[in-house]
């Protein structure tokens, strides 16, 4: 499980440098690939590869008869960016997926349970201050029981 929000900054050959509390948890679960993808609200999702297979395996199984599933699969794998951890942390992010996301200099990286999230610091800046206030309001909606 990623959790937590930390500050980083693209290097001028577009990669970045995990947080030292991801980097830790990759070498002590033997993670050796993860899949980049354009997520949701303009940010990318960064999946370690076992979680990437299980989310595949069940979006595979969706019709492809169906408009949506069909649209969403398409749009999906086809922004996946299989990548490697290199020896300093870091990670590229293709020039497509950086575009998808308006990604410019620094970058928000947050762990969000099975996934990490990548985003250009104004749009987290903004999506956060636009959510923040609605967060006793969500927890209560999803809580309740």
């Amino acid at each position: 499980m990623w959790y937590g929000e930390y500050l980083h900054s693209l290097d001028e050959k577009s990669r970045v440098v995990l947080p030292s509390k991801f980097r830790q948890k990759i070498k002590e679960e033997k993670i050796k690939k993860f899949y980049l993808t354009r997520g949701l609200e303009r940010c990318l999702f960064m999946f370690a590869e076992k979680d990437w297979l299980r989310i595949e395996e069940k979006l595979s199984s969706l019709s492809f008869t169906k408009l949506k599933a069909r649209f969403f699969n398409r749009l999906y794998f086809s922004g996946a960016y299989e990548t490697k951890i290199d020896s300093q942390g870091r990670i590229l992010i293709p020039d497509y997926l950086k575009n998808f996301a308006q990604i410019r200099k620094e970058v928000v990286i947050i762990g969000v349970s099975d996934r990490i999230e990548i985003w250009d610091k104004f749009s987290w800046d903004e999506f956060y201050e636009e959510n923040r206030k609605n967060f006793e309001e969500m927890a209560e909606n999803i809580f309740e029981g």
